[in-house]
């Protein structure tokens, strides 16, 4: 089969490889009708998330039909149409029980470098590393899918695949990080990152009860396809706007109830705090850009909440704990609990409340992946979120 594969900092190839086998009596195989590569792809792409390995199959957003199933799994059959978590769950242990599927014991089978670096590891992840697991990844034409009879979801056949593809990762995150600011009537929401997590954020805030949003970038293409889908948004472009003294005009004083770090450890800015991450990052001194969040810290209001879906990957730089200590902050982070969201953000699609198609910038061929990534990595005002086709 043809899959997008890893070979080095900026270098992703399509290459003939095997077909996915059955290894374990609760796999399945899925035959890859959609999927897309995710912000956090660029992670990769750009070196800053460790034991990736030359060939290693990259992508965590898919969905397709099932063409085999092993000999426990019961709840799939062949032809079913499935979207599928991005995180694998077992569904068996502590914390699987618990609803905290993405701390999932049972599934990363090589968690000794997340132990060595995080003190545990998390679940495994596709596409993600080999200190997520090595699974291979869903840019491919099949992929092999550990504990099926847990994590995939069968979808109805009046949807089409734009519309629930983003249900493996990107919206449920989104909507993760909205939920984690335990919104109250009245709030003032703040996001940073107009790309497609902080685009969903900005809904789910919405959808909670948040009377005010406002969204930070200074991507103007993805502020104003914000603007465009959520009537009451306001937006701040921090190349033209101080984000602290707009956020204090916005909030009379007291600044946002919560604040969603959307980017993650590739954030941009021209302060000096920014521009020392390049520098730092450049050399190897450091191993996250954590601007946005050192901003979010900062304009949050007293006893107010940080939600961080953006990902990062090591030991931040610089990071202003006495103002989260002295304003008396909450902070909640994490992988998306996948499996506790999906069935229920599916039902706000069935119901067309949201059609979560719009943040699709590109459709293109599996083929097309190596020149999406280059441009997606440069262009981020145009290629917003891409959609690859295998067959």
């Amino acid at each position: 089969m043809k899959a997008v594969c890893w070979y080095g900092k900026h270098d992703v190839q399509v290459k003939e490889v095997p077909d996915p086998q059955i290894l374990n009596s609760r796999d399945a195989i899925i035959k890859v009708s959609s999927t897309a590569i995710c912000g956090s792809d660029l992670h990769l792409y750009n070196g800053y998330i460790p034991t990736m390995e030359e060939g290693d199959i990259l992508g965590h957003e898919f969905m397709g039909e099932v063409v085999e199933v092993g000999s426990d799994i019961t709840n799939l059959k062949m032809g079913d149409r499935v979207v599928v978590p991005f995180t694998i769950a077992c569904g068996n242990c502590f914390f699987c029980k618990k609803d905290l599927w993405s701390a999932c014991d049972n599934s990363n089978p090589t968690p000794e470098t997340a132990e060595t670096l995080y003190g545990y590891s998390g679940s495994g992840l596709f596409g993600y590393s080999h200190m997520m697991g090595g699974f291979a990844g869903g840019q491919a034409e099949y992929v092999r899918v550990p504990f099926a009879d847990v994590g995939p979801m069968k979808i109805p056949d009046h949807l089409d695949d734009e519309q629930v593809l983003f249900l493996t990762d990107i919206f449920p995150t989104g909507y993760m990080a909205a939920e984690n600011c335990s919104i109250e009537e009245g709030d003032t929401v703040a996001v940073w990152g107009a790309g497609p997590v902080g685009q969903f954020a900005v809904k789910s805030a919405f959808m909670l009860g948040a009377e005010k949003v406002v969204l930070i970038d200074h991507y103007k293409e993805r502020l104003d396809l914000a603007q465009e889908q959520n009537e009451n948004l306001q937006t701040i472009n921090f190349d033209d706007t101080e984000v602290y003294d707009k956020l204090l005009d916005l909030t009379g004083g007291r600044g946002p109830d919560s604040c969603i770090d959307a980017v993650g450890l590739e954030s941009h800015g021209t302060s000096p705090d920014s521009l020392m991450d390049y520098a730092k990052a450049a050399v190897f001194l450091a191993t996250d850009r954590p601007h946005a969040l050192r901003q979010a810290i900062h304009c949050c209001r007293k006893g107010g909440t940080v939600s961080v879906p953006g990902v990062y990957g090591g030991f931040l730089d610089k990071f202003n704990f006495g103002a989260a200590f002295g304003k008396g902050l909450t902070f909640k982070m994490g992988q998306t609990n996948m499996h506790s969201y999906m069935p229920k953000l599916l039902s706000e699609v069935e119901e067309g409340n949201i059609d979560p198609s719009f943040v699709i910038s590109h459709r293109l061929k599996l083929s097309d992946a190596p020149m999406a990534y280059e441009n997606f990595n440069v262009e981020k005002n145009d290629w917003r979120k891409i959609v690859l086709t295998p067959n």
